[in-house]
């Protein structure tokens, strides 16, 4: 995975994750990149500096994972996951923007990832292993299940889980 900075011809700026710098180029080339900020979809890659690893550090990505083929038929829509959400406090003190971006990354992780429910840190150590198949999955996780997790070299990462764009 590599991280751009991006600029849309508004002059906003923000971040953007991609497979690498072609996929960057073929989701632009169709407009499936856009400004979180106002919605166009010309945006262009900033300049930035490598990320160089500290000597006798690997690179974060030194060893990326292939990511499994599109699926050729859209998969059925998750159950909604009894995670819970952020606190009413939170949401209504959170910038109509970021909770936008928050839906936004709630939507495509329901679109293209498995939901697993309480079983994620057993799906995540197979998917890990090798013993099931690659493929972006989420759940619901105990701080100690989390822990153990990072503790045998398991990447994973907890994102708000706010009340979807149409609720």
């Amino acid at each position: 995975m590599i991280r751009y900075e991006l600029r849309c011809d508004q002059a906003h700026e923000f971040d953007g994750w991609f497979k690498d710098s072609a996929a960057f180029d073929k989701l632009a080339q169709v407009g499936l990149v856009e400004c979180p900020h106002c919605g166009p979809t010309k945006v262009a890659k900033r300049l930035m500096a490598p990320a160089i690893p500290k000597k006798g550090r690997p690179a974060r990505n030194a060893k990326p994972e292939a990511l499994p083929a599109p699926a050729t038929e859209p998969p059925a829509p998750p159950p909604s996951p009894p995670a819970p959400a952020l606190p009413a406090a939170a949401l209504a003190a959170m910038p109509a923007e970021l909770r936008a971006m928050l839906q936004h990354m709630r939507t495509e992780v329901e679109k293209n990832c498995d939901y697993v429910g309480a079983d994620f840190a057993e799906e995540a150590r197979k998917i890990h292993h090798g013993e099931a198949e690659a493929r972006g999955i989420f759940g619901e996780a105990s701080e100690d299940e989390a822990e153990a997790l990072r503790e045998e070299g398991i990447d994973i990462a907890r994102i708000p889980w706010v009340p979807p764009s149409d609720a």
